[in-house]
């Protein structure tokens, strides 16, 4: 089952996942993040547009790879990875 790491800034909003190894069924990042809604509800929300693209300053990975499909989220996530999600930086 992939693994789901994120960083510490989202905790504050879902402390629930806080201090625990999340692990999720493979499938899709759009599965992913179900899953982990499911565990935390709203995260879905947080994370994802209206539209339910990825939100413009959330980043997610697999492994050591951007998301290529931001809109439907339809990368695959293999049994062996770990998937990150983190806020990008902005400003100057």
């Amino acid at each position: 089952m992939p693994r789901v790491e994120m960083t510490p800034h989202l905790y504050r909003f879902f402390p629930q996942l806080k201090d625990r190894i999340i692990t999720v069924p493979s499938g899709s990042v759009a599965g992913i993040l179900l899953a982990i809604n499911e565990i935390a509800p709203g995260f879905i929300d947080y994370v994802l547009n209206e539209h339910g693209a990825l939100r413009r300053h959330v980043n997610i990975c697999i492994n050591d790879t951007l998301v290529i499909d931001k809109i439907k989220l339809s990368d695959h996530v293999p049994d062996d990875r770990t998937v990150y999600i983190f806020q990008s930086l902005s400003g100057g």
